[in-house]
């Protein structure tokens, strides 16, 4: 498996694992509805702006087997300006097959060690509370910091968000 920085052409797949990874993940937690009405090429298209954000606070890294993208993450400067946590992992999918062999960690790590890179010491993500990925986020250490509410579907969620205060424990080859 190779992780490496994604590119403006990776965008169609990378769209492809994001809504499939939504079906998959959330299909016991979304309306049936909502998932199946997910647009393949708008998602492409909102890859291909954040992809062509030529800003340096902002990447996205994805995970290839085979040269097929099977995974990806996306992580930057936290937007809210949040008094402890300057980073944040906004997105990280990952195919359904391929989860459990330690991919999820290893991306993790790869979007600390960039905002490591930014002096960046803190990240939070925010994740859906009834998503089976909060063991994930638990097992590496984050901690319960947030919650809000959120609605998708015409049907309101339970968001919460996980924190590390020291991105640096993230990191596998640290």
């Amino acid at each position: 498996m190779l992780i490496r920085e994604a590119k403006l052409a990776d965008a169609n797949a990378i769209a492809k694992v994001h809504i499939d990874t939504w079906r998959t993940t959330y299909r016991h937690i979304m309306p049936e509805d909502f998932l199946a009405n997910l647009s393949y090429e708008k998602r492409e298209t909102g890859w291909a702006q954040i992809l062509s954000n030529t800003v340096q606070d902002n990447f996205t890294y994805v995970v290839e087997d085979v040269g097929q993208i099977v995974g990806f993450a996306n992580g930057g400067l936290e937007q809210t300006n949040d008094p402890i946590y300057k980073g944040e992992l906004n997105a990280i999918y990952i195919v359904e097959k391929y989860q459990g062999q330690g991919i999820g960690h290893n991306l993790v790590s790869t979007i600390a060690a960039r905002l490591v890179q930014l002096n960046v010491s803190s990240m939070l993500v925010w994740v859906l509370a009834d998503n089976p990925a909060c063991k994930f986020y638990e097992s590496l250490g984050g901690q319960l910091v947030k919650e809000k509410l959120i609605e998708r579907g015409k049907v309101e969620f339970v968001e919460v968000a996980y924190g590390w205060t020291n991105t640096r424990s993230l990191l596998i080859n640290s």
